[in-house]
């Protein structure tokens, strides 16, 4: 993993602390781009743990053991209503982004998440093909970069009729009709000029 020593010393903390909590974790975001082959920087860790199984009240507890700290006054009050955890490692000052998972597509991918060694951990990674679900979701020119680089080194293995149905689902909730026509134009782009343009209508 492409990662400086603070960024891993955090990803081994927070591995560690899921692990304690017994929480039904994942890592996303750029960690697990990187995990999936992708060369890339980040600086910071996003993990999506399940929600309904969960008492966050006890794992902020365990994440405290762990040297991993809020990085706002109201915590525990911002998760329940954007329903993420913004932390920090103290050590490091590493950045980290834990997202309480609530959605069917959420449970899909967490079960379907790969145990990989990081930078020395052994730690929960999202595939490929649902890392480019988030990211499309997500949207932003980092992320659409990611897709296309990933549909380029993943594409066999990727469900491209699953990823632009729920592609098309997040964009009707997002009230963004557009998304799922980019989402296509990184496809057709990822392919390549020789491909079949109907897979991605």
């Amino acid at each position: 993993m492409s990662a400086d020593r603070g960024l891993r010393g955090a990803l081994a903390d927070l591995s560690a602390a899921l692990h304690d909590s017994s929480a039904d974790y994942m890592i996303i975001g750029g960690i697990a781009v990187i995990a999936r082959g992708i060369s890339r920087q980040t600086v910071d860790i996003d993990a999506t743990v399940w929600a309904p199984a969960l008492s966050v009240d006890e794992l902020v507890k365990t994440l405290r053991l762990r040297g991993i700290e809020s990085r706002i006054p109201d915590l525990i009050a911002f998760a329940g209503e954007s329903q993420v955890l913004l932390l920090e490692h103290v050590s490091s000052g590493t950045p980290i982004e834990v997202s309480l998972g609530w959605l069917p597509f959420e449970r899909e991918a967490l079960d379907r998440a790969e145990v990989l060694s990081l930078g020395g951990s052994e730690v929960r990674v999202a595939r490929a093909e649902d890392l480019v679900i988030y990211k499309a979701v997500a949207w932003r020119d980092r992320d659409r970069s990611d897709i296309e680089r990933l549909l380029i080194l993943h594409g066999d293995d990727i469900d491209l009729e699953r990823v632009r149905s729920l592609v098309a689902e997040f964009a009707e909730a997002l009230e963004d009709p557009d998304r799922l026509d980019g989402f296509d134009a990184l496809v057709r782009c990822a392919q390549g000029p020789d491909s079949d343009s109907s897979q991605v209508t």
